[in-house]
């Protein structure tokens, strides 16, 4: 992979109960404390950023491989959810990839076995398993 350079930028304001932005090149959210640990809540807090870096890195990772096999994708989306409590961080991606009518079951199959190896290649999950983040794949093919 190439050399990368990322700037984030943060402005906060209110203390613990305000919020703040978060700005790069493409994001512009809001960000707060959740409300459980006595933030307002009024934003997205930082393991629902850290959540969707996983679930961006997932889902291009699967788009390269299935463009790369050259299946006739006709709609891919991806849900993840995170449970996550003091004794594990968990991370389920739901991918669902719908292929168009004349899909072959060898096709079928290939975008199946995709599911699992994006993965494997997606680098941001690769680094939280490094940290005992547990990720798995609970993945749907079906055909239009």
């Amino acid at each position: 992979m190439p050399d990368m350079k990322v700037n984030v930028n943060a402005v906060w304001d209110g203390g613990v109960k305000g919020n703040g932005t978060l700005k790069t090149d493409f994001i512009d959210t809001k960000i707060a404390i959740p409300a459980p640990l006595g933030g307002s809540g009024h934003g997205a807090h930082p393991k629902e950023v850290l959540v969707s870096s996983v679930t961006t890195c997932y889902t291009a990772t699967l788009v390269f491989m299935l463009e790369s096999k050259k299946l006739p994708v006709a709609e891919l989306t991806v849900h993840s959810e995170a449970n996550i409590s003091d004794d594990e961080f968990k991370i389920t991606h739901h991918p669902h990839i719908v292929l168009s009518s004349g899909a072959t079951p060898e096709q079928i199959e290939s975008a199946q076995r995709a599911t699992e190896a994006a993965d494997k290649g997606c680098e941001v999950g690769n680094m939280l398993k490094k940290a005992d983040v547990k990720i798995e794949v609970q993945g749907k093919v079906s055909c239009k």
